[in-house]
Formats: structure tokens, sequence, C-alpha cells
């Protein structure tokens, strides 16, 4: 009985709808278990972290123990050595067994490496680089689900227009249904009507599954059980902020985008890295020592240390120090060739997005007027009909252009909205349209 009551908790829990904001959407996508590409980032960032880890190692104490026990013979020939014969007595050419045992500790470390230590700045800057490219990774995330999330908003709009033409096409069908009944009007009429009303319903069922299909694809980027429903608690609208100037647009792109920090710091491991490569003619210099008891049982075990160290020159490698420096080289250049596009793409990304905000804030103002015009005209249009002015063919027109009218609005509100998700992209503060 307990296990049913569980069980229908938690198909109750699965079926109450989800209340769902812009900004609630973004913060489920940010959360540790929300969207893929983010928690793809932060992993890029934590592996960034650990390569930094082994770069430095490079640079500290290594120190190992070992105790070792042997027991071995020898052949003293197999050495070069030879004892002259002796009347009455023959030298013995094997040695043993003799047993061994050995505890020890050893320990080096790297006392001077310029090109370690560049290796080590190389890996430090792609740690910044990672970090930063797991905030671009959230900035990219949280414009892509307000895209997703406005997307819905906009079938949500269309839907809810569609009804809005089906309750004015149904208004229409009783009207042309009492004009015939009192004989002002025709069985035409009446079947224009209806196939208006047909039409609406038509165009109501593929805007249902067109709204169904972004509330799934929302879904999925926030990573939710795509059997859960959601329930979208924002609208459609034109907020009353004004936009920022084309001029501080692009100033914000320049300081604010982590992409262009990211790739920045990209080019800056690519020169060092290419600078360590460069050092490595330097000498090097390698301390060791090790400490510890010899002796052939561990009670006659005497300590024995060595101390030391290393001054490795490079002289010749073959040529494989100059080919590295030139892949390098190439490398870095590469990256520069990266950064300077990335900010002329930067600047166009900003510009695009501004003049598609400007352009379509004066579309909603229009769309808005549009809709006021066919509304009156449709009021218009109804008077005369039942006034037996005019037929109901005119009463079907003023319905079709209040029709676009209103796809007209949605398309003009969504495209604004859109332009303006794009624009805080582009200037690297998506944040800003998420309070």
């Amino acid at each position: 009985m307990r296990l049913v009551l569980i069980a229908a908790a938690g198909l109750a829990a699965i079926a109450q709808p989800l209340p769902l904001s812009l900004h609630q959407a973004v913060e489920i996508a940010l959360a540790p278990d929300g969207n893929t590409r983010l928690r793809l980032a932060r992993e890029a960032a934590e592996l960034a972290k650990a390569r930094q880890a082994q770069a430095r190692a490079s640079l500290l104490p290594n120190v190992d123990a070992s105790m070792t026990g042997l027991n071995f013979t020898r052949n003293l020939r197999a050495f070069g050595i030879s004892f002259p014969p002796v009347p009455g007595f023959q030298p013995a050419d094997i040695v043993g067994p003799i047993t061994n045992f050995d505890a020890r500790v050893t320990a080096g470390v790297t006392v001077f490496d310029f090109s370690a230590w560049k290796r080590v700045d190389t890996a430090r800057t792609l740690t910044a680089a990672a970090q930063a490219e797991a905030e671009a990774a959230r900035n990219a995330a949280s414009e892509q689900v307000a895209r997703a999330y406005v997307a819905a908003l906009r079938a949500g709009a269309a839907l809810d227009a569609a009804k809005a033409n089906i309750v004015m096409a149904e208004s229409l069908l009783r009207l042309t249904t009492r004009q015939k009944d009192a004989g002002t009007g025709t069985g035409i009429e009446v079947v224009r009507s209806e196939v208006q009303l047909a039409n609406e319903r038509q165009r109501l069922l593929l805007l249902e599954n067109d709204a169904r299909k972004t509330t799934l694809g929302l879904a999925r980027l926030l990573n939710l059980e795509l059997d859960k429903e959601i329930v979208l608690t924002d609208s459609l609208v034109m907020p009353e902020t004004d936009p920022p100037g084309l001029a501080e647009a692009l100033l914000a792109a320049r300081s604010t985008r982590k992409d262009l920090s990211a790739q920045a710091l990209r080019e800056q491991a690519a020169r060092r890295s290419y600078e360590a490569v460069k050092w490595e003619r330097l000498p090097s210099v390698q301390a060791f020592a090790d400490y510890g008891t010899i002796g052939l049982d561990v009670e006659s075990a005497r300590a024995t240390r060595t101390f030391g160290a290393t001054l490795r020159i490079p002289i010749f490698d073959g040529g494989r120090r100059d080919a590295r420096r030139a892949e390098a080289g190439v490398l870095l250049r590469q990256d520069q060739i990266r950064t300077e596009d990335l900010k002329k793409q930067i600047e166009l990304d900003v510009r695009l997005a501004h003049d598609a905000m400007s352009a379509s804030s004066k579309q909603v103002a229009v769309a808005d007027e549009g809709v006021a015009l066919a509304a009156r005209e449709l009021e218009q249009a109804r008077r005369r009909y039942e006034n037996g002015v005019t037929a109901s063919l005119e009463v079907v027109d003023a319905q079709t252009r209040l029709e676009r009218a209103r796809d007209n609005h949605v398309l003009a509100l969504y495209q604004y909205n859109q332009a303006r998700i794009e624009l805080a992209s582009a200037m690297g503060s998506i944040h800003r349209i998420l309070q």
C-alpha cells in the first residue's frame, strides 16, 4: 500500500505544471546539473587546472622511498676478476650467495630551468583561459535559453491570437446565420463563414503543435524531464527600458565579452609556449640526494648518503628544438589571427543586433497601429453588414486583415525581443535582460 501511495505521489508531482519565468529558466540552466554545454565547459576548466598542476610538479621536489632485499651470487670471471693459482688451493670463481638489505630515501629538485618556469606560466594562462571560456559558456547558455524561451512565448502568443480568431469566426458565423434567418442574408454567406471557421480551427491545431515543440525544446535545454508540463509566466511584450547607443554597446562588448578574454589569454599562452621552447637552450641545474642504510641484513645495516648536482648544457638535439620552436611560432600566429578575427566579428555582431533592435522597435509601433486600425475596420464592417449595407464578404476581408495584423504584431514583438537578446549577448551582458 505504501508503494502505491509513493507511486501516486510521484505521478502527481510529474503531472503538476511547472511555472517558469525567463529568470528561473536561466537559473535552472546555470545550475550544476543544468545545461550540458555549460557542464562540459566546467569540466574543461577542471582539466586545465589539472594540467597546470602537472606542469608545476616539474619544479617541485620529488621524494621517493625504497626498500630492497637481495640474495645473489656473482661470477667473478664475468667481471674480469681472476686469481693466480695457488698450490694446494683453488680460488672460487663464484661468490655467494650474499644477502643484501638496502632501505633508502631519494630526492631530486630542479634548481634552475627557465623553460620549465615558462611552461608553468603557459599552463597557468591556459587555466585562466579555460575559466574565461566557462564564463563565456554561461553567457552562451543564458542566450540560448533566452532565445528558446522567447520562441516559446511567440508560439504561445500566436496560439492565443488563433483562439481569438476562432472566437471572431464563430461570432461571424452566428451573425450570418441570424441574417439568413431574418431574410437579409444568403446561404453562401453562411457557408463562407463556416469555411473561415474551419480554416481557423486547422490553423489552431498547427499552432498547438508548434507551441508544444518549442516548449519541449526549452525543457531539453534546461535538462528537464520531457514529460514535465511547463507554464511560461512571462509575456511577449516590449520592455520600457531604452536600448544602449551603438558607441556604448561597442565599448561594453570589447571590455566584457568573455570569449574575447579567453582568446586573448590563449594567444598569451601561445606566446609563452613559444618562449619556453626558445629558453630551452639555456643550461639547467638539478640537485639530487639520497640517504639510507645498507648491509648484509637489517641488524648490520649502516647509514650511507649521496648528494650532488647536475648541470645540463644543451648542445645539439638533431633539430627537434628548432622544429618545436617553429611549430610554437605557427600556433602563436594562428591565435593572433583568431583574436583579430574575433574582434571584428564582435563589432559586426553588435552593429547588426543594434540595427535589428532599432528596426524592430519601429515595427512594433507600426504593428500596434495596424492592429488598432484593423479592429476598427472590422467593427465598422460588422455594423454595415448588420444594417444590410454590405455583404458578409467585407466582414471576412476585415477579419483576415485583423488576423494578419495580429500575426504581424506577434512577429514584431518576437523580433524585438530576439534582437534585444542578440545585442545583450554581443555586449557580453546577457544578465541585464534577465533582471
